[in-house]
């Protein structure tokens, strides 16, 4: 989610209740990431409405392998909560007075390809660091290996990391889960990381720079090469969102149709529904029409679940205790 400081800079925002520190925090945000003037609706239909090929008419998921679509179980896990958040620091052009408490979430996916293998695919692997966890103080936190104990899951289990970004919340955990194969963009890569595992963006932490040139050079990273990537059978990589340099957001098959994954390319419904650019963007257009495109992949904003919406437990009730299965 955010990348401007490292955890070893000091003490950062705490996000706590207190008016007059929730002013200058505001302050800091909006001054970080800008105000982006709203969009209208009408723009985003003439702008964005048509494919990103030029052509008009509805987008399909691209089925490279020629496999067909694994049977698949999507879920949202809730590992804690950033509370009393601006809400300006998420949703372009917002009352910089509107504050929320965001969920911290992973995604978990459950397949069996077409091989009859089972795959374990995490999208994101949120953060444990303790510089992290001093510094941001999440309420109701928990690792997210230990929150995947809720179904079942060890984190020797995950077979397959995608990592939709380098910023903490989102990297920071991915050497909790020893057996699995990190999927990333080549571009995301090659701009934070160097070959010795040096950090090259301050939107990378440096211990997290490090730790992904280590998986690197273990030989467990993956470079996806652009856009519309097949990551496994059903499982698709999109880029364009610009929340950093080459983020990415995923899109599944299943039986009941095309879910996507948006992660910080979307934060909240309210950038979906409003039409409004997440705040924290390198390209407000481009997210924008990342935004529209997450619609036609999924064709019905129901089926697209974002970044940091508490939300989605209230949407998807089932089966609960910070568990959301997303159908």
């Amino acid at each position: 989610m955010f990348g401007s400081r490292r955890a070893t800079d000091g003490p950062g925002p705490r996000w706590r209740r207190h008016e007059q520190h929730n002013q200058e925090v505001t302050a800091v945000w909006i001054q970080w990431c800008g105000t982006v003037a709203a969009v209208s609706l009408s723009l985003w239909v003439s702008v964005f409405g048509g494919r990103v090929d030029g052509r008009r008419g509805p987008e399909h998921v691209p089925a490279r392998s020629g496999q067909p679509a694994p049977a698949v179980a999507i879920y949202a896990v809730r590992y804690g909560t950033l509370t009393n958040f601006p809400v300006a620091a998420l949703v372009a052009g917002a009352d910089t007075a509107r504050r929320m408490d965001i969920a911290l979430m992973v995604w978990l996916i459950r397949e069996r390809g077409a091989d009859g293998h089972p795959h374990t695919v995490l999208v994101d692997a949120g953060f444990y660091r303790d510089a992290f966890v001093r510094r941001w103080h999440p309420a109701d936190y928990q690792r997210p290996s230990v929150a995947l104990a809720a179904l079942g899951v060890r984190p020797e289990d995950v077979t397959d990391l995608i990592i939709s970004h380098v910023h903490w919340d989102h990297l920071d955990g991915a050497d909790l889960f020893p057996n699995a194969r990190v999927w990333i963009q080549r571009a995301e890569y090659v701009h934070h990381v160097d070959a010795a595992g040096h950090s090259l963006d301050p939107a990378i932490d440096s211990t997290d720079a490090a730790m992904l040139g280590r998986l690197h050079a273990a030989g467990r990273v993956t470079l996806l090469d652009g856009d519309s990537s097949e990551v496994l059978p059903g499982i698709v990589a999109y880029t364009g969102g610009k929340h950093t340099y080459a983020s990415q957001y995923v899109s599944v098959a299943t039986r009941h149709g095309t879910v996507v994954l948006a992660s910080d390319n979307a934060y909240l419904y309210e950038n979906l529904s409003a039409h409004r650019p997440i705040a924290q963007t390198l390209d407000s257009a481009s997210n924008l029409a990342a935004q529209a495109r997450m619609v036609r992949l999924a064709g019905d904003l129901r089926r697209i679940v974002p970044g940091h919406d508490p939300a989605v437990f209230e949407r998807f009730p089932r089966p609960g205790h910070g568990i959301a299965r997303i159908e």
